[in-house]
């Protein structure tokens, strides 16, 4: 590439839920700004971390996986994924290389085939596979498609991550600057600091709360403390029902103590600077399917 040719524009992964989407983002950027879990379906903001590099600027959009939708929130976040794809320049379809590809995967490969933007296969947890499984699933990924190029990743090990950049960026538009310097994320302080809080309240807990589990940041102050100045942040936790409450809760409130404690690390990191952090659990009855409540949580 010329080195007077500067390219920018937005990339995007796509895939199942699960296909390591987030993961792969946190990788890229090195450092947080996707939520990752290992239950499906915990993305819900379009996150845009933005890479920059001597002669590209990338920005990549992470977006809920796309699923059969069975609340009105779930058909928000299908549309949001539609809506998403038909505005980036390259998309990165993610295909787990310990997951053959399935009907999933084939009816995502004909949805974004419609698109005007480059598709670039990236096949994921390349970690978890030996080399001969990894050839034989490389030539069941290209049968699924006309691919712009095939890119096997690890994002635990970080094998070929800089190859996966460079092809992104390969095929952006050539364009200048887009953000400013040193800006890595257009998503609003609050959200991430919302988004790190459910993170931390869904790690290791049942398989009925990923869903129905929001948050949403009431308040935040600075404020002067014994130990210098620090942010002090409210926050309400949204279930469905009282039972799910009381997980979140645990035995003696122990639990939502972790889930603080955890949360506070990470908005520390996240603001460079000293957090207090205020947790309350709510019940909001069937949130995902009240218009009214999924404006308040911002869907």
């Amino acid at each position: 590439m010329p080195s007077n040719e500067f390219r920018a524009g937005f990339a995007c992964f796509v895939g199942r839920p699960n296909a390591g989407k987030s993961t792969l983002t946190n990788a890229i950027m090195g450092q947080k700004i996707a939520i990752t879990s290992n239950r499906p379906q915990t993305t819900r903001h379009v996150v845009r971390a933005i890479l920059h590099r001597p002669d590209s600027q990338l920005i990549l959009v992470d977006t809920p996986g796309l699923h059969r939708p069975r609340t009105l929130l779930g058909e928000r976040l299908n549309d949001l994924v539609r809506q998403t794809w038909s505005e980036v320049d390259v998309i990165g379809l993610c295909l787990p290389a310990n997951e053959k590809p399935g009907p999933g995967d084939k009816f995502i490969s004909g949805e974004i085939a419609k698109l005007g933007a480059k598709v670039v296969a990236v096949v994921t947890k390349i970690d978890l596979v030996s080399k001969d499984a990894l050839v034989r699933h490389l030539t069941n990924v290209a049968a699924l498609g006309e691919f712009a190029d095939i890119v096997p990743v690890s994002a635990k090990t970080g094998e070929n991550l800089e190859e996966l950049v460079g092809v992104l960026s390969g095929h952006l538009p050539e364009s200048p600057q887009l953000y400013p310097d040193g800006m890595i994320s257009e998503e609003p302080e609050r959200v991430m600091m919302a988004e790190l809080i459910r993170e931390a309240a869904l790690e290791g807990v049942r398989d009925e709360l990923p869903h129905s589990l929001a948050v949403v940041i009431e308040d935040v102050e600075d404020e002067e403390s014994e130990g210098g100045p620090r942010k002090k942040i409210w926050a309400e936790i949204y279930v469905e029902r009282s039972s799910q409450k009381g997980i979140v809760i645990g035995k003696g409130g122990e639990r939502l103590k972790r889930v603080g404690t955890k949360a506070r690390k990470g908005i520390a990191q996240l603001i460079g600077g000293r957090v207090y952090l205020d947790l309350h659990v709510r019940v909001a009855k069937d949130w995902q399917k009240d218009p009214k409540m999924l404006e308040r949580l911002g869907f």
